[in-house]
Order: structure tokens, then C-alpha cells, then sequence
């Protein structure tokens, strides 16, 4: 079973950066989900992908994973490029581009 270790991404949600600054080590899953016909509930006799292990810095994640003999695969997450625009700069008279309704 191959683990993924990954920092998470800011939901659409979320403006700020709470829960993204951690690196998160968690297991893809072995067998799929199955739908109990009766009720529909879906299960899962996989118990390794309940586990989700977090870790200060992605080298502590990559130790964890060596020391205990688990497959790994390292995910870099591409940081997001934020311009340095106001609102009032819609409204500005030299604007690059019309603003039109």
C-alpha cells in the first residue's frame, strides 16, 4: 500500500491559511467501497484509510514513512500567485483596460 504525503491546499472557502501549513501522510485505498443493498450505506474493509498522520515539516513525514517501511509518494502542492490588486483599482482613470458594465 502506497502512502501520500502531501500539504493541503486552502478550500474555496477559506481565506485564510489554517490547516494548510502541516504536511499529511494518508493511505490510498486498497480494495474499493462497496454499497450495502439494503440501505445503501457504503463500506470499506480497508482500515488503513481511516489513518491520517500530520507532521510538522515534509522531511519528518519522509522519516516516518523510511522508518517504518511504508511506500511513499512525495506530492508538492504549487504555490498560489496573489496579485497586488485593490478594488479601487477597478475604478482608476489611467485603467489599462475599459471598464464597461
Amino acid at each position: 500500500m502506497v502512502a501520500r504525503i502531501y500539504r493541503p491546499t486552502k478550500t474555496a472557502m477559506q481565506s485564510g491559511k489554517a490547516k494548510t501549513q502541516r504536511w499529511i501522510l494518508d493511505f490510498e485505498p486498497e480494495a474499493a467501497r462497496s454499497v450495502e443493498p439494503l440501505m445503501g450505506y457504503t463500506s470499506s474493509s480497508d482500515m488503513k484509510s481511516q489513518v491520517r498522520l500530520a507532521f510538522e515539516t515534509k522531511e519528518e513525514a519522509v522519516a516516518y514513512a523510511r522508518r517504518n517501511g511504508i511506500a511513499h509518494r512525495v506530492e508538492e502542492t504549487q504555490e498560489r500567485v496573489v496579485r497586488g490588486a485593490s478594488y479601487s483599482d477597478n475604478f482608476k482613470f489611467n485603467r489599462v483596460s475599459p471598464w464597461t458594465h
